[in-house]
C-alpha cells in the first residue's frame, strides 16, 4: 500500500503518469509543467481544487525534489516491468491451446510451443530446439546480420538515392519532349494555317475577277434591256396615231437619227452571259495531297538521304547512289541463303551507306517493291525477308514476326544512345518491331542486301528520298 501510494503521489492528474518537470502551484497542488501551462491557458483554476491562479504565478519554477522522486520512480518502474517480462516471457508463459509452460521452439514454423505441441501431430517431423538456446541462436544470428544490415542501408539509400535523381531527370526529359511536341506541332499548325490563308485569298481573288466580269455583263445587258423597253413604248405609242403626216412628223421627232433597220436590229446577238469559272487547279480536288507534298520542304528533320556504296562488282548502285540491284548468280551459290543466317555480309550482294552514325537519331525508308529476298537495318542488326518469311535477326539471336500485308517500303530508326533499331511499315507508318542490342558497334552503317538470284530481279531496292 506505502508503494501504491508513494506513486499515487508521484501521479499528475492531468496526464495521470509520473511526473515530468513536476511544478507546484500555491495551492500545493503539483503537475507536469506542460500539462498545467496547457490548462491554466484555457481557464485560470487549479484543476484539482478550482482555486483561482494569478496571472503572476504563471512563471512556476521546477520542484526539483519531486522532479528526483519522479525520475526514481520511473527507473524503478521499468526495472519492474523488465523483470516481469523476464519471468512471464519465458518461465510463466503458457500454451494457449494446452495451457503447459511453452519451454520449447519450433524452428520449422518459427512459433514457440509446449511439450505436448511438440508431440502433437501439427508438429509432427519438426525441429525444436529450448527456448533459451533457441533465443542464444537467434541472437547470434541477429547480432552477425547487424554486422552487413549498414552497409546495406547505405547501399540501398545510395540506390534510392539514384532512382530519385533518375525520376526527376524522367520528369525533365518529358517536359522537354511534351514542349518540343508542341513547338513542332504549332510549327506544322502555322504552315497550314499560313497556306489555307493562302489558297483561300487565291480563291476570294479569283472570285472577285469572276464576280466583275458578270457584273460589267449583266449592267450591259441591263442597260440594253431598259433601252428596249423604252424603245418599245415609244413605238407602241406612235402606232396609236392614225393621222399619217402626224404619225410621221412624231415618230421622227423622237429618232430623227436612227432608221428603223437600226433600231430593230436584235441586240440581245451583241450580248453573252459570263459563264462560271472558278478552279483552283489541283487545290480544288488533291488539296490535301500537294498541300502534304509542300510540307515536305519545310519539316526538319526529314528522312537521312543515303547514298549506297557497293562492296564487290557483283552488286550495281545506280548512278545518283539510291538504287541496288544484282546480277543472276548460279545456284551453287545460292545455297548461302539459307534460313537463319544472323549475320550481315554473309551475302555477296550488299551495300552499305556512305555515312555512319556514332551519335544522335536517323531515320530512313526503303522501298522494297516485290522483292522476293531483302535485308535492312544497320551492320549486324537487320530485318530480312525471304519470299515467305519476315526474321529479326542480329547477333545473338533470330526473331520470327508477322505481318498482316506484306510492306512495300519500309522505314528504320536507329537511336544510337539507347542503341536500338526500330523498322516501320512506312507506307501505313505503322511500327513492327523494336530491337535493343548492347552488341551494337558504334558507328554503324545502314545496311542493304538483296541476295543471290538465278533470275535476274528487276526490282531494285531503292532509298527513298524526299
Amino acid at each position: 500500500m506505502a508503494s501504491a501510494s508513494y506513486m499515487e503521489d508521484l501521479t499528475c492528474s492531468i496526464c495521470l503518469t509520473i511526473f515530468t518537470d513536476p511544478v507546484s502551484l500555491l495551492c500545493g497542488h503539483s503537475f507536469c509543467r506542460e500539462c498545467i501551462t496547457n490548462s491554466l491557458s484555457i481557464k485560470d483554476k487549479c484543476p484539482q481544487c478550482r482555486t483561482t491562479v494569478p496571472k503572476e504565478e504563471k512563471y512556476l519554477p521546477t520542484s526539483h525534489i519531486l522532479k528526483s522522486l519522479a525520475e526514481k520512480a520511473k527507473e524503478a518502474e521499468k526495472i519492474k516491468t523488465k523483470q516481469r517480462d523476464e519471468t512471464t516471457g519465458v518461465s510463466e508463459s503458457l500454451c494457449p491451446e494446452h495451457e503447459e509452460k511453452l519451454k520449447l521452439f519450433c524452428e520449422t514454423d518459427q512459433q514457440l510451443a509446449c511439450v505436448i505441441c511438440r508431440d502433437g501431430e501439427k508438429h509432427d517431423g519438426h525441429k525444436f530446439k529450448p527456448i533459451r538456446e533457441a533465443a542464444t541462436s537467434l541472437r547470434r544470428e541477429l547480432e552477425k546480420g547487424m554486422e552487413h544490415l549498414p552497409d546495406d542501408i547505405h547501399a540501398i539509400d545510395s540506390l534510392a538515392n539514384m532512382q530519385r535523381e533518375e525520376i526527376t531527370k524522367i520528369q525533365v526529359m518529358s517536359q522537354q519532349l511534351m514542349t518540343q511536341i508542341s513547338t513542332q506541332f504549332e510549327e506544322m499548325h502555322q504552315f497550314l494555317r499560313q497556306r489555307e490563308e493562302e489558297i483561300k485569298n487565291e480563291l476570294k481573288e479569283k472570285k472577285t475577277e469572276a464576280v466583275e466580269e458578270m457584273t460589267e455583263k449583266l449592267q450591259a445587258m441591263d442597260l440594253a434591256l431598259s433601252e428596249s423597253r423604252e424603245l418599245q413604248v415609244k413605238m407602241t405609242a406612235a402606232l396609236e396615231i392614225c393621222n399619217s403626216v402626224k404619225f410621221l412628223q412624231s415618230w421622227t421627232e423622237v429618232n430623227n437619227m436612227l432608221t428603223p433597220e437600226c433600231l430593230f436590229r436584235p441586240r440581245a446577238n451583241d450580248l453573252q452571259v459570263a459563264h462560271t469559272s472558278l478552279s483552283l487547279g489541283p487545290y480544288e480536288s488533291h488539296l490535301q495531297f500537294f498541300v502534304w507534298k509542300e510540307m515536305l520542304q519545310v519539316v526538319k528533320p526529314r528522312a537521312e538521304l543515303l547514298s549506297l556504296r557497293g562492296k564487290n562488282t557483283d552488286v550495281t548502285v545506280s548512278d545518283d547512289g539510291r538504287s541496288l540491284l544484282c546480277t543472276p548468280k548460279s545456284s551453287q551459290s545460292q545455297s548461302g541463303l539459307s534460313f537463319g543466317s544472323t549475320r550481315a555480309g554473309d551475302f555477296t550482294n550488299h551495300a552499305f551507306s556512305v555515312s555512319e552514325f556514332s551519335s544522335g537519331q536517323y531515320y530512313w525508308e526503303t522501298e522494297v517493291g516485290l522483292r522476293n529476298y531483302w535485308e535492312l537495318g544497320v551492320t549486324g542488326h537487320f530485318l530480312k525477308y525471304d519470299g515467305q518469311k519476315y526474321v529479326i535477326s542480329n547477333q545473338s539471336s533470330v526473331t520470327e514476326l508477322t505481318f498482316t500485308d506484306r510492306p512495300r517500303k519500309i522505314g528504320v530508326y536507329l537511336n544510337c544512345s539507347s542503341k536500338e533499331l526500330s523498322f516501320y511499315d512506312a507506307d501505313k507508318m505503322k511500327h513492327v518491331h523494336t530491337l535493343s542490342s548492347s552488341l551494337m558497334s558504334l558507328p554503324v552503317s545502314a545496311y542493304f542486301n538483296i541476295g543471290h538470284s538465278e533470275d535476274i530481279d528487276r526490282n531494285p531496292l531503292t532509298v527513298c528520298w524526299y
